[in-house]
């Protein structure tokens, strides 16, 4: 897995992760929300210059260009609930990208720290010979993605995987290293060094699906 770090770079990418880790600006959460989608528009930037390009002859009112634009067929695959902003995000930049949605969550028996990721819900296109890519805000465990990757086996074989998170544990991407195939892409806008008992990334920013659309029972 090639894995792209963007935290690793100063740029402006540093002043929205600040925000969504900061308690008093996550309180607001049409703005965790927007930090999100921004996130996701600069991660889906980068992850397009590994796209292919062909040339093609573009007419404009007073000659003709040439320009190298993307021939491949993007699936955007997004985990709910806290997926939505950071899918928004990369389809605010890839117009035509076709979407799939899978609901995933930790199912956490009486309370106890272990727990097995539930999936209830997914949809998605024929995935065979597509750029896919999944985006998950918090890569925590990395056991989710892995189930995600399972479940999307019935739809075709990707040309290419690609994985957008905002924040993963260092614990989870070596996880999600060893589960995925090996020309798999990783893009992340942050790495925390650890995981707590229950598998929340410390120091992280918390639930994010929580501080974007409020508390569910």
């Amino acid at each position: 897995m090639t894995i792209h770090n963007l935290g690793d770079e100063n740029s402006v990418l540093n002043q929205f992760i600040s925000e969504i880790r900061n308690t008093q600006i996550q309180k607001d959460a049409m703005r965790f929300r927007r930090n999100i989608e921004r996130i996701g528009e600069i991660l889906g930037y980068e992850f397009s210059k590994e796209l292919a390009y062909n040339s093609k002859n573009i007419e404009t009112p007073l000659g003709t260009k040439s320009m190298h634009l993307s021939q491949d067929q993007v699936v955007i695959c997004s985990i709910l609930r806290a997926g939505l902003p950071l899918h928004q995000g990369l389809l605010n930049y890839f117009d035509a990208a076709e979407n799939a949605f899978i609901s995933a969550y930790r199912k956490h028996k009486n309370n106890e720290d272990d727990f097995e990721v539930v999936v209830d819900y997914f949809a998605a296109p024929s995935l065979e010979g597509k750029v896919l890519v999944l985006t998950d805000p918090m890569l925590a465990t990395g056991r989710t993605l892995e189930n995600v990757l399972e479940g999307l086996k019935k739809h075709g074989t990707p040309k290419q995987i690609h994985i957008v998170s905002v924040i993963g544990s260092q614990q989870g991407i070596d996880f999600v290293k060893s589960v995925f195939p090996t020309d798999t892409h990783l893009w992340i806008a942050a790495v925390d060094p650890e995981l707590n008992a229950r598998g929340y990334i410390i120091p992280g920013i918390g639930d994010a699906g929580d501080l974007a659309y409020g508390e569910k029972l």
